[in-house]
């Protein structure tokens, strides 16, 4: 059969751009070998937060007395827990399974392999080999869970997010290595329900990608939790011989042994490049990354590639952006190339952690005089009235020409509120907008405000 496009992949790129491109008129295939949605609706972004909101409620609950509220026998089924997050996938991908009906876009079952001459090669789960054409072919195949040679996986002992989300039994102890996104998440729910958790980091701060402040910040509530933080330190060995694994870990002041039941590797991840006939076709890659222009097209007429498997930042929403960009120069508009100083980053721990443009350290690095400014949540009435008064929201700005050079928060619901400083800097809002901009109170998002007008000298409310 032809199409006009077909994408190898159904993640949030994959599926994102295949609708996108039926709604510009294209005929569209999609091949996947799973189920639709990909890693982040099934095994990542969706589920995992499934858990971390089981989490939250099972930690309010125990603490129901400090709002009044008495509450007995407060226990975590891990059970219920698990199988919540895996129906809430389910459901999402049943979402899907809609969307690609209602614009008419076809599920290609199987595993793809792109051919020379635009065409794709399908192999279903009994190894029966289809072929289709297309106009255009878009790779979109996403990542997996990083393999360290000294840390294997065997998806029993030492295991990878996946693993994570699925364990038949609560572990009683758990070392998780990696303070990314991926493993600080784990590490927060995973001390919430009650395992003992180590964290270790080769770094010296935990979630080394965002500004200086948020990490320590974030150090400090792991450490309050109860989570054992062991940063500048790397894992030597794995031993899973006995029982429970035996984990070396290098530190600044010497080697030291962690006992525990499962390890979680969260050190990053690989691109799914292999056995898709990149060389073949004669598409070129790149240390793990398929090479592409600002409009996802690769060195072969008429072959895309977005997402995981190409250069830039591994996050969902901006795979849906790159995707939807892609089919629209495809089918002859004129998108603007997607500003990557401006992808917003969030880490869905207690507390939240949200983050746009450049840390204080990258725009002094860079040369920028910077005002910056910073606003507590101890000072926000709607964070007391909460009960999460932990956090900040810091902005940093050119002191010259007044440009939103970037902005990080941590805190309760911090998530939802980076969005606005997205808009604004796409807008090349100045801060003197955003003060004279009227923000409901009490509320969390007036916090932007409040910091911005203290990098200017006029905050109130400190």
């Amino acid at each position: 059969m032809n199409y006009d496009l077909i994408v190898i992949g159904s993640g949030p790129g994959g599926y994102v751009a295949a609708i996108r491109a039926s709604q510009l008129g294209m005929k569209v295939g999609v091949v996947e070998k799973e189920s639709l949605g990909g890693v982040c609706l099934n095994w990542g972004c969706i589920p995992t937060k499934a858990l971390l909101k089981s989490a939250q409620v099972y930690q309010y609950m125990s603490h129901a007395k400090d709002y009044g509220i008495d509450v007995e026998g407060v226990k975590a089924n891990f059970g219920a827990m698990i199988k919540r997050s895996r129906n809430v996938a389910g459901n999402m991908s049943k979402g899907i399974q809609f969307l690609f009906k209602k614009n008419k876009i076809d599920h290609i079952q199987g595993t793809g392999k792109a051919l020379p001459g635009k065409k794709v090669e399908v192999t279903d789960d009994k190894g029966k080999k289809t072929e289709y054409s297309a106009n255009h072919i878009m790779i979109a195949t996403g990542a997996r869970s990083r393999q360290l040679p000294n840390m294997k996986q065997d998806g029993e002992k030492i295991i990878g997010y996946r693993k994570a989300m699925s364990l038949e039994k609560q572990p009683e102890s758990m070392v998780v290595v990696g303070s990314g996104a991926i493993g600080s998440e784990f590490a927060y729910f995973y001390n919430a329900v009650g395992t003992k958790v180590t964290l270790v980091e080769y770094m010296p701060n935990v979630v080394p990608l965002e500004d200086d402040e948020v990490s320590k910040q974030l150090g400090r509530n792991f450490k309050k939790a109860g989570i054992k933080v062991m940063t500048s330190s790397t894992v030597e060995s794995v031993d899973t011989s006995g029982k429970k694994c035996k984990v070396k870990i290098k530190t600044k002041k010497g080697e030291e042994e962690v006992e525990a039941d499962i390890v979680l590797s969260a050190v990053g991840i690989s691109s799914n490049i292999e056995g898709l006939g990149l060389e073949d076709a004669g598409i070129k890659t790149e240390k793990d990354k398929i090479v592409v222009d600002d409009y996802y097209k690769t060195n072969v007429d008429g072959y895309y590639a977005i997402g995981d498997v190409i250069k830039g930042p591994a996050l969902a929403h901006l795979a849906s952006h790159e995707g939807i960009t892609c089919v629209e120069k495809i089918a002859g508009k004129n998108p603007v190339p997607i500003d990557y100083n401006n992808i917003p980053s969030n880490t869905y721990t207690v507390p939240e952690i949200a983050s746009v443009g450049m840390t204080e350290k990258e725009a002094k690095d860079a040369g920028y005089e910077v005002k910056v400014g910073k606003f507590p949540f101890t000072a926000s009435g709607k964070a007391q009235a909460a009960g999460h008064t932990d956090g900040f929201v810091k902005v940093i700005f050119d002191a010259k020409y007044g440009e939103w050079l970037g902005a990080h928060m941590i805190g309760d619901s911090v998530t939802e509120m980076i969005a606005e400083v997205v808009a604004a800097r796409k807008l090349e809002t100045t801060g003197e907008e955003i003060i004279k901009s009227v923000h409901p109170h009490p509320t969390m998002s007036e916090a932007i405000m409040e910091a911005v007008a203290a990098a200017y000298d006029e905050v109130i409310h400190i």
